[in-house]
């Protein structure tokens, strides 16, 4: 590790990565899945140690976003609130650590009072995003576990909500009656668009639509794969219907993998909202390399 000028580091709940730096150029991309649900305090140091068998003499910088800042995490890094620019290394808390060859910050969230939201991660992606578009104006949809929909105006994030669509699939999949009427994989693209329609126009028949998921597989002989989609398409419906004044009007950006993109491209352009689309890990690696260069420009 020579050459490495510093480590970029994202820290989740249940994995950690983190890419070897010389400049803004990647050397070497590394990960784990010691995420932050599986650490205790004590624990954060070895386990990025543990990537970094081969770390020089001298101390290395190492800017990490993440659950790693959260209060459960390595050390707690105070929220933003909102309206606020993307936060830089500025803002981000210096940890103490045991071994002298680390030089670790944590960046913070950002926070909302009204209505309450918070995000962790997400704003490292939006950082990058706005890094490589800096004229954006317009929203920025993060699909995941815990959806998040930010208003960006002149580089700041101006306000946001968060949906929890990805968790509740899960529940309602995994743990519900459902379970007995939804595949684990597969799909079907016109029953998820339907489901989608339904829901943003009746939402008022959301739970009972849920319910006939089950009802049809017994007594209509619904396929599970069809079930799964039209399961999507529901929760997905509500979740855009409620997030009709963010998009409505705007540019919309989606930052995601390709498989949690998709459907949500599909309902926005269904609506005739056009969209842009930009992958997840590229646009936090960005953030965080935007961050490194504040932090380089404030010690100069």
């Amino acid at each position: 590790m020579s050459t490495t000028d510093w480590i970029a580091v994202d820290w989740g709940t249940s994995n950690m990565r983190l890419w070897r730096m010389s400049g803004g150029t990647v050397q070497e991309r590394r990960s784990s899945d010691a995420g932050m649900g599986t650490l205790d305090r004590d624990g954060f140091e070895p386990a990025l140690l543990s990537l970094l068998p081969d770390l020089p003499e001298g101390p290395t910088e190492i800017v990490v976003c993440g659950m790693a800042g959260s209060r459960q995490g390595w050390a707690e890094a105070p929220y933003a609130s909102v309206p606020c620019l993307p936060p830089s290394a500025r803002q981000a808390v210096r940890v103490q650590t045991r071994d002298p060859r680390l030089s670790v910050y944590i960046l913070p969230g950002v926070k909302q009072q009204k209505p309450a939201d918070v995000m962790r991660g997400e704003e490292t992606q939006i950082a990058g995003f706005l890094a490589l578009n800096p004229e954006f104006d317009g929203v920025i949809c993060l699909p995941g576990t815990h959806c998040k929909w930010a208003h960006i105006s002149a580089g700041e994030i101006v306000s946001f909500r968060t949906f929890m669509t990805g968790e509740l699939f899960a529940l309602l999949s995994r743990s519900s009656v459902l379970r007995h009427s939804i595949a684990a994989r597969g799909w079907d693209q016109p029953a998820f668009l339907e489901a989608c329609e339904d829901a943003m126009t009746r939402p008022a028949s959301f739970a009972s639509g849920l319910f006939a998921l089950r009802a049809e597989g017994l007594v209509g002989d619904l396929p599970p794969e069809v079930a799964r989609a039209r399961l999507s398409g529901l929760l997905i419906g509500i979740e855009i219907g409620a997030a009709k004044p963010y998009w409505l009007g705007r540019n919309v950006a989606l930052v995601g993998d390709d498989a949690l993109v998709a459907p949500y491209r599909a309902a926005l352009e269904k609506q005739g909202v056009p969209v842009t689309i930009t992958d997840a890990e590229r646009m936090t690696l960005e953030g965080l390399k935007s961050a490194y260069a504040s932090f380089k420009e404030t010690a100069s």
